[in-house]
């Protein structure tokens, strides 16, 4: 983990607006996604693993999909979206599970956040209907002033919906922190000289993304809490 010293925290106390990835670093999701990836795929006739699906964690579901299965027609392409789309909203509405659940801790985070008088949002690989639609599930939405999907601003690494995020909120690059879990986002965060926090419990594991050069690095969702919640 990044050292936490006192110009750290300092640093971060400064920032006034927290831009959150969704999938793997807010909710536990990763897990559910990686398999409904496996069942659309294999229905299609395509197969893949675990690490190959995590490593397109982040991007646009069809970008994530034309990289994993680059052989497949534009037509197949979409019969896997179409797959994974139908298994995973059904199972994202599942009761008590995992995934349709914020990491522990998280929900309280945002709660203290909000006392601090910070400003929350939301840039995610996910499409709208998608992130209103597990916005509402888990009844988060009033924690948040701003959010941007990728189908609203292009997929991740491109910084659109960063810039978006800064440009609907008025603030600047040097006001804000973006907390991401995959390769894509610290990249997205990196293009525009944005503070990074990478969280090694999600979609990527430490050491992939400590070459990705984030500002800050931490190891649990507890690491991740006390680092923005510290007084």
């Amino acid at each position: 983990m990044s050292e936490l010293a006192a110009n750290v925290g300092h640093d971060l106390k400064q920032k006034s607006l927290i831009i959150f990835d969704w999938d793997g670093t807010l909710m536990d999701s990763i897990g559910l996604i990686v398999k409904s990836m496996h069942i659309a795929g294999e229905a299609n006739g395509f197969y893949t693993t675990d690490e190959e699906v995590k490593s397109i964690i982040g991007l646009s579901l069809i970008r994530g999909i034309q990289t994993l299965y680059p052989q497949a027609t534009a037509e197949q392409h979409l019969a896997i979206q179409q797959s994974y789309a139908d298994y995973y909203i059904h199972a994202s509405t599942l009761p008590n599970q995992p995934h349709s659940q914020f990491f522990e801790g998280i929900e309280a985070m945002l709660q203290q956040l909000r006392v601090q008088e910070k400003l929350l949002a939301v840039a995610t690989g996910k499409k709208r209907a998608g992130l209103d639609r597990v916005m509402d599930y888990s009844q988060s939405r009033h924690y948040f002033a701003s959010s941007r999907c990728a189908d609203e601003s292009g997929s991740k690494p491109n910084p659109q919906m960063l810039q978006d995020i800064l440009q609907e909120t008025g603030y600047k690059v040097a006001d804000a922190v973006f907390v991401g879990d995959s390769i894509h986002d610290i990249r997205m965060a990196n293009q525009l000289n944005m503070t990074s926090i990478a969280v090694n419990y999600g979609a990527a594991n430490g050491q992939v993304l400590s070459a990705e050069s984030p500002t800050y690095q931490v190891d649990t969702p507890s690491q991740l809490v006390k680092l923005l919640t510290a007084d």
